[in-house]
């Protein structure tokens, strides 16, 4: 009897274990950074890693990285800060294409590449070209003043974003994380029952696919931090004029403007005697149309000329009588 009463009770116990295992091993805290108690019994090291990271950030490093080995797993972690580098750079050259050429060389030579470029053309037929620039921030400055030679600075515009606790708080997840997902699959492989192994396969879908997004965070942190970007403009356009010191107008003023407003009026009379011309020949056509078919119209059945005399009135023959006498 006893022996049967084990033999029933078995499966509970083992679904009841895999239940608790899945609790314990759970999704992580909901403030997107925090494992699981059992995530932290087997990963001691990923909260000794953060805490000794950021204790070197706020002991205020800076400069270059510097990697420190970790007490727990023996790798090296970054230690340093961590800075996004960005500068807008638009420059007034002679040769557009010679001064790009040049921009790319001092990219490639850094160790960078160049990325998207555009090339127009204004209304003058002047070219402008917009290229952006990644080189190493360690090479950053060097090529920001190498650019700046090649011609003459018309706007200069530079920025850093400090991502270092960004970067530590990734780093520390992405750790926990993986020791939540090594977990899920040791318990899949401990698994008997095909219920179980559905709701870990589950289960383990759900942290990879964090796990993944965590990676492709540090990724892009990782390239940001790593790559500074130069957003270079060149252009042929010649700047404006400085204004002059005296604002009264003279007469070489007076007389450049007035004639450059006789050109303007000229110019849109010529415009307007354009756009009515199309309008003038075809009502020309219509009237000279007219005029012909007037003149060769018929005239009106019975129509005589009119006498000489024809304004005095018409003289009523005399009237013969009847039954008068007869020669």
């Amino acid at each position: 009897m006893h022996t049967r009463r084990s033999a029933r009770t078995g499966p509970v116990v083992a679904g009841m274990v895999l239940a608790a295992a899945l609790a314990v091993t759970g999704c992580g805290a909901a403030d997107g950074g925090s494992a699981s108690s059992a995530d932290k019994a087997a990963a001691p090291g990923a909260e000794n890693a953060r805490s000794d990271a950021a204790g070197s950030v706020a002991s205020g490093a800076g400069g270059a990285k510097s990697t420190s080995p970790s007490k727990a797993t023996g790798t090296s972690v970054p230690t340093g800060s961590h800075i996004i580098r960005t500068a807008s750079l638009t420059l007034q050259v002679k040769d557009v294409p010679k001064a790009l050429d040049a921009a790319r060389t001092a990219a490639v030579d850094a160790g960078g590449y160049v990325g998207n470029e555009t090339t127009t053309r204004d209304g003058g037929g002047r070219e402008r070209t917009r290229a952006v620039l990644r080189v190493p921030t360690d090479r950053y400055d060097a090529v920001l003043s190498s650019l700046e030679g090649t011609g003459k600075v018309v706007e200069r515009t530079a920025k850093a974003e400090d991502v270092t606790d960004q970067v530590v708080d990734v780093e520390s997840r992405v750790k926990s994380q993986r020791v939540s997902v090594a977990r899920v699959r040791e318990l899949m492989d401990q698994a008997t029952k095909l219920s179980d192994v559905v709701a870990l396969e589950g289960e383990l879908s759900t942290r990879e696919s964090d796990l993944d997004a965590l990676l492709a965070q540090q990724a892009s942190l990782k390239d940001r931090t790593s790559l500074a970007t130069i957003t270079l403009s060149l252009s042929e356009t010649p700047l404006k004029a400085a204004a002059k010191k005296s604002d009264t107008p003279g007469f070489v003023d007076a007389l450049t403007g007035g004639w450059d407003a006789f050109v303007t009026m000229l110019r849109w009379i010529a415009v307007v005697f354009g756009a009515v011309l199309p309008f003038l020949l075809s009502a020309g056509l219509l009237l000279a149309l007219w005029l012909r078919l007037a003149r060769t119209r018929p005239r009106r059945p019975g129509a005589e000329a009119a006498p000489a005399g024809a304004g005095s009135l018409p003289v009523a023959p005399p009237v013969r009588e009847e039954g008068g006498d007869e020669d």
